[in-house]
């Protein structure tokens, strides 16, 4: 696969992951308390903000990964593990196009 392609769909990727933390920046927006939803129902969106905050750490973290690989595409350490040095296989940094680590370094 060329680094082209590659580059494309790390792009994808991107555009994807900008999305997805814009959807939960909007869901992690306080609970204002004199909404009255009651007790019960104030503390399920509580909790529910708790993990939708989780998640949006998690795609922040993505995005910062996927913004990493993009700059290296078509450098010499492109798709190289920052553990071991070797080559990530093509089909990992398609699945998993933000690891910077090879399938044997990842376990």
């Amino acid at each position: 696969m060329e680094n082209e392609d590659i580059k494309g769909l790390l792009t994808e990727e991107i555009v994807k992951t900008v999305a997805i933390i814009k959807t939960y920046q909007e869901l992690t927006k306080p609970v204002a308390p004199d909404v009255a939803i009651g007790r019960i129902s104030r503390m399920d969106a509580i909790n529910n903000k708790n993990v939708t905050e989780s998640a949006l750490r998690q795609a922040e973290d993505k995005l910062k990964k996927l913004n990493i690989v993009l700059s290296k595409n078509g450098s010499p350490d492109f798709g190289v593990c920052v553990k071991c040095k070797n080559k990530i296989l093509v089909g990992r940094i398609l699945i998993r196009p933000e690891s910077l680590l090879c399938v044997h370094c990842a376990r």
